[in-house]
């Protein structure tokens, strides 16, 4: 059976891609021994219909990052520290945090993607649905994030 929550990628193709990255995209942070920066990511491969012009909210540490489309990306430059990034919920509110420890100088790729909710370890609601899902706040491999950024639309 089908799932419209599923999320697929195409690791191959996309590593084509890297080379592309524009250089302003992969750029470090301005001041690297004072900040972290951290980008966004939300490739429209695999978007349910349902979902597909959503502009969730991301948050860090509880404060509002920006709101992301669908095939987007952007940055924030962080001061060093742990962080707790989370996104509005659309589905099925879970309250999912992703924490993350910021380092000087480091770059950091996190993707809101719809996933199933059982995928990353959350108790189907009583209603039985097995299509529940909501944005979470995934981290993503730089090399696979890279190769993405080409394709992604940049948002302020």
């Amino acid at each position: 059976m089908f799932s419209h929550c599923r999320l697929g990628l195409s690791a191959v193709s996309l590593l084509v891609l890297a080379a592309a990255v524009p250089v302003a995209m992969a750029a470090s942070p301005a001041d690297s021994q004072q900040t972290a920066r951290v980008w966004f990511l939300r490739p429209s491969s695999g978007i349910a219909y349902e979902v597909q012009g959503a502009t969730p909210a991301i948050y860090a540490n509880g404060a509002p990052v920006g709101a992301i489309r669908a095939n987007a990306a952007f940055y924030r430059d962080f001061a060093p520290g742990t962080y707790s990034f989370a996104v509005q919920p659309y589905g099925i509110p879970t309250g999912q945090v992703n924490t993350v420890q910021l380092s000087p100088g480091s770059q950091t790729f996190l993707q809101i993607a719809w996933v199933p909710a059982w995928q990353e370890g959350y108790a189907l609601p009583d209603h039985g649905s097995e299509e529940a899902c909501d944005f979470f706040v995934l981290n993503m491999a730089p090399r696979l994030a890279r190769a993405y950024l080409p394709g992604l639309t940049a948002q302020e």
